[in-house]
């Protein structure tokens, strides 16, 4: 029964998430979090960051996470299916539209008409993985310092041109430092 829900959940997913990259991130967060309650917000995020470690699309990376923790090995495999089924079939019959060699006007309506609105859905998940990594709570405010300082040092060194191998080695750095920090205040 799981994963059916999690071929369906998926599916609905991809046949749904225009834009791809960070654009299926809000989407993911809606049925994953809020709807089917499988991930918390927090997990949810660092599932991104994971998916931004490993090569190839964050939506494919994610599925393929999401799956194994949900329902293991079987889970990574329907759900990394499931979110790339309607595409596949929708390039499919687009494909074989668009190399008939007439125009397809509709189709670059549509397509102009989803650029802001995907637009919207990249900002609005650059916004909630921001918060996110930032702040350890919305309701009150609370900071996380080791992660601000974090955001702010890879802003201003990747205004430098430091090469990304070392923007995440030093994220990654602040972060150890910042647990370290925090366990042996605990003790």
């Amino acid at each position: 029964m799981i994963l059916w829900k999690l071929f369906v959940a998926f599916l609905y997913i991809g046949a749904f998430a225009f834009g791809g990259g960070y654009a299926i991130l809000p989407l993911i967060e809606e049925v994953m979090v809020n709807n089917l309650g499988w991930l918390t917000f927090q997990e949810m995020t660092d599932i991104v960051s994971i998916s931004q470690v490993t090569p190839g699309p964050i939506a494919i990376n994610a599925a393929t996470f999401i799956g194994m923790r949900v329902a293991g090995v079987p889970g990574a495999v329907i759900a990394t299916t499931a979110s790339v089924l309607p595409q596949s079939i929708a390039l499919m019959i687009l494909g074989h539209f668009l190399f008939q060699g007439k125009p397809v006007t509709f189709m670059e309506r549509a397509l102009h008409g989803l650029r802001p609105g995907v637009t919207g859905l990249v900002a609005s998940a650059t916004l909630s993985v921001c918060l996110a990594s930032i702040f350890f709570s919305l309701t009150p405010l609370v900071i996380d310092p080791f992660a601000l300082v974090a955001f702010i040092a890879v802003l201003l060194l990747q205004r430098k041109d430091v090469s990304i191998f070392k923007l995440v080695a030093i994220g990654a750095s602040i972060g150890i430092a910042g647990e370290a920090v925090e366990q042996f205040l605990i003790k």
